[in-house]
């Protein structure tokens, strides 16, 4: 099954683009191109490599839940100058940024994701699973 994206061909500033994907690995790709369409929409370039790794890490955990149903990704313009990525997932078990070391196979992504967002991202319990948000400032100009 190929993750369709719809992406918005021009998100408002204050907007949002969002999108169902299925719990499959390939859902990650689907989900960079939603990331990087709808930050260059939004003239924030800047922000697209970050937002890419986040939300490839973001999907990736969530297509391991096992859930059956889909996971929605969605890219919020919060203000001028943040952005949040977050990915709802059918699980309710929350998302544990752990010490990995560098020998390590895995276990390493929140990390990344911690690094990137200078620690601004977190997870709420929902009725029927849970979002993870990732939220990427701009560079003051």
């Amino acid at each position: 099954m190929t993750a369709a994206v719809e992406i918005p061909t021009r998100p408002e500033a204050a907007g949002s683009a969002r999108a169902l994907l299925p719990y499959e690995p390939q859902s990650a790709s689907a989900a960079r191109r939603l990331v990087r369409a709808t930050l260059r929409a939004w003239e924030l370039d800047d922000l697209v490599e970050a937002g890419e790794l986040i939300v490839s890490e973001l999907a990736g955990n969530a297509a391991k839940t096992g859930c059956r149903r889909r996971m929605t990704v969605t890219v919020e313009r919060i203000t001028s100058r943040c952005v949040r990525i977050s990915v709802r997932d059918g699980s309710r078990i929350l998302p544990c940024l752990i010490d990995a070391g560098t020998a390590a196979e895995s276990g390493r992504g929140l990390a990344l994701v911690h690094h990137l967002t200078a620690g601004h991202w977190g997870a709420e319990l929902e009725p029927f699973g849970k979002t993870v948000h990732a939220d990427l400032r701009t560079r003051p100009t």
